[in-house]
């Protein structure tokens, strides 16, 4: 095995460029493209019921070893298995969550198969019926047609055809999603927590206030908040935006909602430190601030999306302290952005009328009024524009009606969505939506996944025993005001199919006590279906390991299929709050990228315990990346990496061929042990295809420094002591 790749990193197919960008692509790409605005959804039709079966709870007779077991049979991966003991009637079950109208039964078995065996349905899982029964089974695929309705599907092998046990690759239920029950209903109330204003609405302001005396210093507190503002005019306001507050405008263009006054964050519970400034956002307003500049401090995890400000925006607290922000998106700034005292910030498809200041590493891509690209000094990272975006949907009011608009890929991007006039995108009714409240099951939520609605997410905190299954193409899973999902038991919080165009929104994944082999999954590990003309998106979706309490999770996010969007995520293992060490709150990495021709703007992942990032698909991209080793590392010894002192924070395998990258920045802070010596903050094959823009590593106040930036390239960050002066590589190789 290449050395530095863990053991549970498969290899991956990897599918050629000429083989996927084809007429069939084109011609998808070119319909895709021609949606106009305001085109409405219709639900998307199946030539087959939906595979119900995939993640959901499983149970097995036996185990052959600890390397195959039952949930490898439901895990939508044909490269793992479920393998039982090697002598006779042993049985695989799944339960569906609940009563559902079945349809058929696909088994992909591995050489050892059943040449006897029995479909067997349940709906309580203790009394069983036989839907189909055989004595001469013929291993491979085989495919059972099954009528009736339950909750629980049984394969009870009876005979075996080889000495071995039973294997299967996958075990799949699929049925109508109908059940005997009725139907969950789409749309309905948006819940307490959110918070709908009109220009009418009495005492706009002191709703404000109470929520930001909740919010303003509640870290890692449970209130979830969004305020939403229908069109109209706001007078005299000062929005000030704590934790786990959205504040939005429900306008379908930012020009739609106006606050004559502020939207503002700034750091005085902190003493005018913002470093800690998370989990909060902005979105679809139009600003005009009361001084002619907007306050806006804040740090990672916080968005700033289709804004448009008619003055300046400050990017620095009270007092200009420390701040480490940031992201702006699809916005417009008609007066000068002041960076001031920002350690890293990130810019998307946006117009301002200026920037101040570089500090460390200051990113745009597709910005009009962008500085010139000047690395390392200043410190500006410029690309003309995006290769490939599409806009995060947004919820809306159109009449008066609840919709969530979904914008269109667009490529090559310069400049706001909406800036020549109506998005381009395609809207769709609230009715479409499940409205997720708080106290709401795992298991309803995957009925309602099951049925076909997409998911809206309001404000609160959910816990789930078991993963969210998001298994149809083009599902919308939106949340509002911060959402937050934990998995209680180990499992895995979200799982995403290979298949085209899912859109992932506005929420955090907080891992729970119990470790998770993974928290988010984009595809199962055997993805190679080609998503270039509708790839699946995550934007501002956050993940967490400790800080609100003990967490573990082996590998925060996986993303399997190609084509995939990561635009704007902080993945933190954290290092301050509760159920924080070494081991508490142990992770070992924090996004591995499968995935062919992956692209990431806006990646912020830090503190753990090995890998941050690491990236095996070929032909990637990453546009800024923010990266903090872990702090709490004991000493040396604990981060050896073989020969390596220390894990990169970003490593692209040696097996990749084609890989490029723009502003990254990695720091270390190893407090514990100021000794510690990172060989290097990034790692990758030196070969044609892998290129590198504008590097640095930092070492804080001389806590643990890099021997060099990329591989053996790049100077020491020693020479400068506990001063905080960055090491830079302008390109690699």
């Amino acid at each position: 095995m290449p050395t530095g790749i863990p053991v549970d990193a498969s290899p991956r197919r990897r599918r050629p460029v000429a083989t996927r960008r084809g007429m069939a692509g084109a011609v998808a790409a070119a319909l895709f493209g021609s949606l106009l605005a305001l085109t409405p959804a219709a639900p998307a039709a199946s030539a087959e019921p939906p595979l119900l079966s995939q993640g959901k709870a499983v149970t097995a007779s036996s185990q052959e070893h600890y390397g195959t077991p039952a949930t490898d049979a439901v895990d939508g991966d044909n490269g793992s298995r479920w393998s039982s003991a090697a002598s006779d009637a042993q049985w695989l079950q799944v339960d569906l969550g609940a009563a559902t109208d079945l349809g058929k039964v696909v088994m992909r078995w591995e050489a050892a198969y059943a040449k006897a065996y029995r479909i067997e349905l349940s709906t309580d899982g203790t009394n069983w019926t036989t839907a189909y029964s055989t004595t001469t089974g013929a291993g491979g695929t085989e495919t059972v047609n099954v009528t009736g309705s339950a909750r629980y599907v049984r394969m009870q092998g009876v005979t075996r055809a080889t000495g071995y046990g039973y294997s299967l690759w996958e075990f799949q239920v699929f049925g109508t999603g109908g059940g005997t029950g009725p139907d969950l209903p789409g749309g309905g109330d948006l819940g307490p927590n959110v918070h709908v204003m009109d220009p009418s609405t009495p005492g706009i302001q002191a709703k404000l206030d109470r929520v930001f005396q909740e919010q303003e210093s509640a870290q890692f507190g449970s209130g979830r908040h969004a305020f939403l503002f229908k069109p109209g005019t706001y007078n005299n306001l000062n929005a000030q935006i704590g934790f786990y507050t959205q504040i939005a405008g429900l306008g379908l263009r930012p020009g739609d909602t106006t606050i004559n006054g502020d939207v503002t964050v700034d750091a005085g519970w902190f003493n005018g430190n913002a470093t800690q400034n998370f989990w909060r956002g902005a979105e679809g307003l139009t600003v005009n601030p009361v001084s002619g500049t907007n306050r806006w401090a804040v740090s990672q995890a916080s968005s700033f999306r289709r804004m448009h400000v008619k003055g300046a925006l400050n990017l620095a607290p009270n007092g200009y302290g420390w701040a480490s922000g940031g992201y702006i998106a699809d916005s417009k700034i008609d007066g000068q952005v002041g960076n001031y005292s920002q350690q890293q910030w990130y810019t998307r498809d946006s117009a301002i009328g200026g920037w101040s200041n570089s500090v460390w590493n200051q990113t745009f891509s597709g910005v009009e009024g962008a500085p010139a690209n000047g690395f390392p000094e200043p410190r500006y990272t410029t690309l003309d524009t995006t290769p490939v975006s599409r806009e995060k949907p947004y919820l809306y009011v159109d009449g008066s009606e609840y919709k969530v608009f979904a914008p269109a890929k667009r490529t090559n991007v310069r400049g706001t969505s909406w800036a020549n006039g109506a998005p381009q995108g395609e809207s769709v009714p609230l009715s479409q939506f499940y409205v997720v409240k708080p106290g709401t099951t795992a298991a309803t939520i995957n009925q309602a996944l099951t049925q076909g609605l997409n998911l809206l997410f309001t404000p609160g905190v959910y816990h789930v025993d078991q993963t969210i299954n998001v298994n149809r193409a083009n599902t919308i899973v939106l949340g509002l005001g911060l959402a937050t999902i934990i998995p209680d038991n180990g499992v895995t919080a979200m799982k995403v199919a290979d298949v085209d165009g899912v859109r992932l929104a506005g929420f955090l994944i907080d891992a729970g006590p119990v470790n998770s082999p993974t928290l988010l999954e984009l595809g199962p590990q055997s993805s190679s279906a080609d998503h270039a003309a509708n790839p699946t998106t995550v934007q501002d979706v956050y993940i967490r390991v400790g800080g609100a309490g003990a967490g573990k999770a082996t590998t925060s996010m996986v993303v399997n299929s190609d084509d995939t969007i990561v635009d704007h995520t902080w993945v933190w293992r954290a290092d301050h709050g509760e159920g924080v060490g070494w081991e508490t709150n142990r992770a070992d990495y924090g996004v591995r990228v499968n995935g062919d021709d992956v692209l990431a703007t806006g990646l912020f992942v830090e503190h753990f315990n090995k890998y941050d990032v690491e990236w095996f698909g070929d032909r990637g991209k990453t546009i800024f990346y923010q990266n903090e080793k872990a702090y709490d590392a004991p000493n040396q010894a604990a981060i050896q990496n073989g020969g390596t002192r220390g894990y990169a924070a970003y490593r692209v395998d040696d097996s990749v061929n084609t890989h490029e990258a723009w502003g990254l920045g990695s720091y270390s802070n190893y407090n514990v042990d100021p000794t510690i010596i990172q060989d290097h903050g990034f790692k990758a094959p030196v070969k044609p295809g892998i290129r590198f823009h504008s590097l640095l590593t930092v070492s804080l106040g001389g806590n643990g420094h890099y021997a060099h930036v990329i591989n053996d390239t790049g100077a020491s960050t020693v020479p400068a002591g506990t001063s905080t002066v960055p090491s830079t590589v302008v390109s690699f190789p």
